[in-house]
């Protein structure tokens, strides 16, 4: 982690926030600054971006409050910051009855461009649980990757892990059936 100092949690509450974490790039921006601070040259070459578009992208998700100045160095008279997350994570609301969830999109997106025959782990499975079994499994998940996020080493290769674990909306039967 960039700091030890970092707060939990921030909470995405303004349109501005949402705004900022709802870009594909400004995604793959704050995946880089997960774990070690970067400048907007090292952003820019990780995320493939020029560097004009990558402090575009960092304004506004420093503007936002996602991503702040951890340090700052002079180098050939130049003032070089070093960005990092404002945070351990990112909360986002609730994207309400039918509204896409925006991690769900990006963490496809990246599953997309990953390289061709590199190692994937995906796998969908249709469950029926209790209440009590969905409640616990979802914890389940939950502690499982941030075991897992405690044992992340900047040095290694990024990785990433998504999960949605959800009820989905009762299908209606073609046709229109009437009673």
């Amino acid at each position: 982690m960039p700091s030890d100092d970092l707060p939990d949690t921030f909470h995405v509450t303004t349109g501005e926030q949402l705004r900022a974490v709802s870009s594909l790039t400004r995604h793959r921006i704050m995946a880089v600054l997960r774990f070690e601070p970067a400048t907007i040259t090292q952003i820019a070459e990780r995320v493939g971006l020029a560097k004009g578009s990558s402090s575009y992208h960092v304004r506004l998700l420093e503007r936002a409050g996602l991503v702040k100045v951890v340090r700052m160095r002079k180098v050939r008279g130049v003032t070089e910051r070093y960005y990092a997350m404002a945070a351990r994570s990112i909360v986002l609301p609730d994207p309400g009855e039918g509204g896409p969830d925006v991690l769900m999109r990006h963490a496809v997106a990246d599953l997309e461009a990953s390289p061709a025959g590199s190692e994937r782990h995906v796998r969908m499975a249709h469950l029926r649980l209790t209440d009590e079994q969905f409640t616990q499994l979802g914890a389940r998940l939950e502690a499982l990757a941030d075991e897992y996020r405690e044992l992340s080493d900047p040095s290694l290769p990024d990785t990433s892990l998504v999960f949605a674990l959800f009820r989905p909306a009762p299908h209606r039967q073609a046709g229109g059936d009437t009673e």
